[in-house]
């Protein structure tokens, strides 16, 4: 990404100082809108890591705005001027007279074409004449850019056209949609502004046997592939073919199971007139559509709904349509059903454009629906792997806090509270490297055989000599077989293949009888965990110590201190002490040591609440690994 500094037009360096700006130049081609979104979203994430002022008021709807308006911007300049690309994308802080605002300028190589208009294509942007009685038609791009834009326009310069575009940043709310689902109301507004509503007059089905064809799969495919959601997918699908390909649309998705007697969901009916929406919906539920299997990926005539050979539909109306099978990996996964009004026959290009649109659907809902599985999978197998409950232990307060990586696979941190023979309690905080089954097998294993170890009487040092040749020899040979299953089963193997170590903190309590606790512990290869006294004073409580299940004759060695009443002990997982915002890490500097000691005068749970949040703001992001804090307090 290259960056500069730029003045707002019309304005000196003295008044408005330094305004921060990314330029690059993108190849002619239908990956060049994708790039232009990546470009745009880097920008954004750089200038909210400066701390400039005017990031405060960045959103995710600005962010989502400005990405589809560099996407038509580019798209618009490749498929109607076909040369390179400059995007200069810069950021205005806020004057007296104007707010902050992002400005987009993209530019082609190619001025003697404009901007396309009415079927034309060489428009003249503004002041293009519109048939009487239609409003200006600009061309998708700029009728998208001009709904969003606070301002924009076009200038022409010898060699060279630029489009331009303001967003204000602090008129747009970040919590206008906060009652929908994010997801799914960014994804519907993005599509909705893709597929705009036009008069029928303006749908040109000789566009699609050229790039415009191209254009629609490239930008429909990168809409659908991020996508986790089958009916999300389902309702971009028919925002996306409405009314561009068809006048109304209607998608069917088999259950996820239930063979043959299941019946499809009608999962989405789309109308370019919305008041005939629900009717349509109504005489569709009645007739669920389900292609017999001899059918292929092909179009297919259907009756058109709710007409008869003696009677027409219920609003009149009548037409062309066509089903679609919805499939992926071999699968029927539902049907698309398409109809166009008023016409005998729907154009070769047009149902072949469709077909593969249809086969893009597939895959989307093909990926969503594995998706989930895998993250029911491992929801499953994450409760399955951590305890019900953690035991209490007497004249220690303790309070935990675990949050798996939202990411559907499931993790390898793991914990443990349990009682021992002998008044004593023991504690566990560990990692396993990695993620997915072969981490599961190895979490699975060392939780139980912690607790057998501890519960036979060793002394914590032996616990972990011990645990650490039996995950040398039994664990390491189960995931392996997990891993080759996982293949064979066409499963994807994680990044981390091989060797599977084990990150530990293992402690053990005895209560006093003056109050506190005798603590004795042990770290192998885990963060280490931190000791708060009542006087905001925070020490280190163990010494570093090798990685489980990397070498089969290391020897551990414990530490022995007392937690006296009101003294705290703090453990955690890396994903605590890792948390990144850009290149700087939670414990640079020990950030974590200087946390604990604003928590002094907290309670367990004061601490861990404080500690998480923490966390949490110190990126914008969402935290990208397992995240698990111990807080042990005597009482």
């Amino acid at each position: 990404m290259q960056r500069d500094i730029v003045q707002r037009p019309g304005s000196s360096a003295a008044s408005t100082g330094a305004q921060p700006a990314a330029r690059t130049s993108l190849p002619g081609n239908l990956l060049a809108p994708a790039a232009a979104r990546r470009f745009v979203a880097a920008a954004l994430a750089e200038w909210s890591g400066l701390g400039l002022p005017a990031a405060v008021g960045f959103s995710e709807r600005l962010s989502d705005d400005a990405a589809v308006i560099v996407s038509e911007l580019v798209t618009n300049a490749v498929v109607h001027a076909g040369t390179n690309v400059e995007l200069l994308f810069r950021l205005e802080e806020a004057t007296e007279d104007e707010v902050s605002a992002l400005v987009l300028e993209v530019s082609d190589h190619h001025p003697a074409r404009a901007v396309r208009s009415d079927g034309s294509e060489n428009g003249a942007g503004p002041d293009s004449a519109a048939a009487p009685g239609e409003p200006a038609e600009y061309g998708r791009g700029l009728e998208l850019v001009a709904t969003l834009a606070e301002r924009w326009g076009i200038t022409y310069r010898t060699g060279l056209k630029t489009v331009w575009a303001r967003l204000p940043v602090d008129d747009w709310n970040p919590f206008a949609d906060a009652r929908a689902e994010p997801g799914f109301q960014h994804g519907l507004r993005a599509a909705e502004l893709l597929a705009p509503t036009a008069r029928r007059a303006l749908r040109d089905d000789a566009d699609w046997a050229g790039r415009g064809a191209l254009s629609f799969l490239a930008e429909a495919s990168d809409l659908l592939a991020g996508q986790l959601d089958e009916d999300i997918v389902a309702a971009l699908a028919g925002q996306l073919l409405v009314p561009r390909l068809a006048d109304w649309c209607a998608i069917w998705l088999e259950p996820e199971s239930g063979g043959r007697a299941a019946v499809p969901r009608l999962a989405k009916v789309w109308h370019i007139d919305e008041t005939r929406t629900d009717l349509l919906r109504e005489v569709l539920e009645g007739d669920p559509l389900r292609l017999p299997e001899r059918v292929g990926t092909g179009p297919v005539s259907i009756p058109w709904p709710g007409s008869t050979e003696d009677a027409a539909a219920p609003d009149g109306s009548d037409g062309v349509a066509l089903a679609y099978r919805i499939t992926s990996g071999g699968r029927t996964l539902g049907a698309v059903l398409v109809g166009r009004e008023g016409i005998a026959r729907v154009p070769d290009e047009v149902t072949a454009l469709i077909e593969d649109f249809v086969r893009r659907v597939g895959l989307a809902v093909g990926a969503a629906r594995a998706y989930t599985r895998q993250a029911t999978i491992s929801r499953i197998l994450q409760r399955g792997l951590l305890p019900s409950k953690v035991a209490d232990i007497p004249g220690v307060a303790s309070s935990l806090v675990y949050e798996p990586s939202d990411d559907g696979v499931v993790g390898g941190d793991f914990y443990d509270i349990f009682p021992c023979p002998n008044d004593r309690w023991c504690f566990v905080l560990g990692d396993v490297q990695g993620s997915g089954p072969e981490a599961a097998v190895v979490t699975g294993l060392a939780r139980p055989w912690l607790r057998l170890l501890a519960r036979e009487g060793f002394q914590v040092g032996e616990v972990l000599v011990r645990l650490n040749r039996l995950l040398l020899d039994d664990a390491m040979e189960a995931a392996e077989a997990a891993a080759l299953m996982v293949a064979a089963a066409g499963g994807q193997q994680s990044a981390e293949s091989g060797p599977r170590f084990l990150s530990l903190l293992y402690g053990e309590l005895v209560p006093l009888p003056d109050g506190g606790a005798r603590c004795t512990l042990a770290s192998a290869g885990h963060p280490l965990p931190l000791l708060l006294r009542p006087d905001g004073t925070v020490r280190i409580a163990a010494e570093p110590q090798l990685l489980l299940g990397v070498v089969d004759d290391a020897t551990y060695e414990s530490q022995s201190f007392d937690l006296a009443p009101g003294d705290s002990l703090l453990c955690v997982t890396d994903g605590v002490t890792e948390r990144r915002s850009g290149p700087v890490m939670f414990d640079d500097g020990d950030g974590l040591a200087q946390a604990l000691a604003d928590c002094t005068g907290l309670t367990a749970e004061g601490i861990a609440d404080r500690i998480n949040q923490a966390v949490h703001a110190f990126a914008e992001r969402p935290p990208d690994d397992d995240l698990a804090l111990l807080v042990l307090q005597a009482l």
